[in-house]
C-alpha cells in the first residue's frame, strides 16, 4: 500500500450502518499508541498524516471545524518534525515525545504565532489581527514535534456548551449533521471524528471538554486546575479555566499525562476504591445513561476497586456558585466590548459586571467552603463516578435555552474542586470519573486499565 493510501486508511473514520453517533470507538481505530508507534517504526511518515488530516478538515455539513487553516504552514511543520532526529528511549523507543509526527487541532483561544485568535469571535480575531508569538502551550506542541492543522471552531467566548456560534455558524457532528456537537470546544471534537486531528486541545471550565466528548463518543481528558501556563491563551473565568483534551482511546490516555504538566505529578499507583452518585442524583438523566452508568461501576469493580454510592444533597448549591463567579471574571475580561456579542452571552457578562463585592465574597467563601467538602470526599474515596451529561445528544436547531443550566449541573461540582477528570465513552453517553487534585497520571493509568479490562461490558446493549 502506499504511504499516503495507508495514512489515510489509519486516520479514517469509518461509519458503520446503524451507527449510533456516539458509540465509543474501538480501541484500535485511531489509537495514539499505535499510529505513533508506525512513526517509530517508520511505516507512515508525519507529512503523510499530515496530508490526510488536511483532506478531511471541515469535514462536518457546517464545514466550519477550523476556523483558522493553513495547509501550506501545516505541512511546513510536518518537514520540520521529520528533520528532527531519531534517537533512543522513550516510549516509542525513538527518543522522541509522545506526539510527534501526529495531527493536533488547537482550540481557537491560543495565540499561534502568524494566525487570529478569534476567541469564536469577529470582533477580537479582527481587533487583535495575528498573533506574533506562540502561546505556552503551542510552543509546547511545537517543540515535542506535535503536527498542527489549525484552530478549531469555539463557543463563543468559550462561554458556552452547545456549539452554537451565530458568527461561524454552529458546529455539527461529522457522524450525525442533526447532532451539535456541544461547546465549547465544539471544534475539537469534530476535528477528531472527521480524522483532521487524532489529539484535539481544548478548555474546560465548566464542561467544554467534558460534554462535547461523550456527545461525540470520544475520550476527554481534562488536567487539575492550574496545571499548565496560559501565558497566550484566553481565559474565560480564571478561577476554573482548565487545558483539556479531546481523543479517540482510553488506552491512550496516560500519553497525555505530560501534556499540561510542567512539573512531575504524583506517583501513578491504582486507586483502590471509588465513589458513585445515589440514584437521586441523575433523576433527569436518559433511562440508558443511568444503565450505563450501572455498567460503569460494575466494569470499576471488576477492575478490584471497592464500591460506596454517595448522597450528593450538598452539590444542589453547585451551579449557583459557579455560575456567578464565572460571570463576573467574564465580565472584568470583556469589559467595554459586551455590546460586540451575542445577547445571551450579553445578558451574561452584564449580570458579572452587576455583582457587588460583598455578595462575591460570600461567593468565594462558598466556593472554599465547597472544594473542602470535595477534598474531605476525595480522602475517603479517591474517585467519584458520575454521567457527564444527562442527554445523548443535542439536537440542531432545537430550543437549547434551557439546556445550559441542565448540564452544568453534572459538571460544576467537579469544575468547583478544580479535579482532573476522564471521561468514559458508553453505549449511551459517557461517564466521568474523577480524582482529586494532581492526581492526574493515576487517574489516567486507571483509565488505560479500564480500556483494557472493562470496555467490554460498557459497549454492550442495555
Amino acid at each position: 500500500m502506499a504511504g499516503g493510501d495507508h495514512a489515510r486508511k489509519i486516520l479514517r473514520t469509518e461509519c458503520v450502518e446503524g451507527y449510533a453517533y456516539n458509540l465509543p470507538m474501538t480501541q484500535a481505530e485511531g489509537s495514539i499508541r499505535r499510529l505513533r508507534t508506525e512513526l517509530a517504526q517508520g511505516t507512515t511518515r508525519p507529512s503523510e498524516l499530515a496530508k490526510s488530516a488536511l483532506a478531511q478538515s471541515n469535514g462536518n455539513d457546517s464545514r466550519n471545524t477550523y476556523l483558522w487553516q493553513n495547509a501550506d504552514w501545516t505541512l511546513t511543520e510536518a518537514a520540520r518534525a521529520e528533520a528532527m532526529p531519531r534517537a533512543s528511549g522513550g516510549v516509542f523507543g525513538d527518543g522522541r515525545a509522545e506526539l510527534w509526527g501526529l495531527p493536533v487541532s488547537v482550540k481557537d483561544c491560543f495565540d499561534l504565532t502568524g494566525a487570529p485568535t478569534s476567541c469564536g469571535v469577529k470582533f477580537y480575531r479582527d481587533l487583535h489581527g495575528k498573533a506574533t508569538k506562540d502561546s505556552w502551550l503551542v510552543e509546547r506542541l511545537r517543540a515535542a514535534g506535535a503536527v498542527i492543522t489549525g484552530k478549531t471552531h469555539l463557543h463563543p467566548l468559550a462561554y458556552g456548551i452547545t456549539g452554537e456560534n451565530p458568527e461561524f455558524g454552529d458546529c455539527v457532528q461529522p457522524r450525525d449533521a442533526t447532532a451539535l456537537t456541544g461547546g465549547s470546544s465544539s471544534g475539537a471534537v469534530a476535528s477528531v471524528q472527521e480524522g483532521s486531528a487524532v489529539v484535539a486541545i481544548g478548555t474546560d471550565t465548566g464542561g467544554s471538554i467534558r460534554v462535547p466528548a461523550v456527545l461525540g463518543g470520544l475520550v476527554g481528558y481534562r488536567a487539575t486546575w492550574g496545571r499548565g501556563d496560559w501565558r497566550g491563551g484566553a481565559h474565560l473565568a480564571q478561577s476554573f479555566d482548565t487545558m483539556g483534551c479531546i481523543f479517540r482511546s482510553l488506552e491512550d490516555a496516560p500519553l497525555m499525562a505530560s501534556l499540561f504538566a510542567s512539573g512531575v505529578g504524583c506517583e501513578a499507583s491504582l486507586p483502590t476504591s471509588f465513589a458513585v452518585v445515589d440514584d437521586k442524583f441523575p433523576h433527569d438523566c436518559d433511562a440508558e445513561i443511568v444503565s450505563s452508568l450501572r455498567r460503569a461501576a460494575r466494569a470499576l469493580e471488576s477492575l478490584g476497586l471497592k464500591q460506596s454510592l454517595i448522597d450528593t444533597e450538598c452539590w444542589a448549591e453547585s451551579f449557583e456558585i459557579f455560575a456567578p463567579i464565572q460571570a463576573w471574571e467574564a465580565a472584568r475580561i470583556h469589559a467595554g466590548n459586551f455590546e460586540h456579542f451575542e445577547p445571551s452571552i450579553r445578558q451574561r457578562l452584564e449580570w458579572g459586571a452587576a455583582i457587588d463585592d460583598a455578595e462575591l465574597r460570600s461567593l468565594r467563601k462558598r466556593h472554599e467552603e465547597f472544594r473542602t467538602r470535595m477534598g474531605d470526599l476525595f480522602a475517603e474515596h479517591q474517585l467519584v463516578l458520575m454521567p457527564a451529561a444527562p442527554v445523548r445528544r443535542l439536537g440542531v436547531g432545537d430550543d437549547h435555552s434551557k439546556t445550559r443550566a441542565r448540564l452544568l449541573r453534572y459538571t460544576t461540582p467537579f469544575s468547583l474542586a478544580g479535579v482532573p477528570v476522564v471521561t468514559i465513552p458508553c453505549s449511551a453517553g459517557g461517564m466521568q470519573l474523577a480524582a482529586w487534585c494532581g492526581h492526574d497520571e493515576a487517574l489516567l493509568k486507571l483509565a488505560a486499565a479500564w480500556a483494557v479490562n472493562g470496555m467490554r461490558d460498557l459497549s454492550a446493549s442495555a
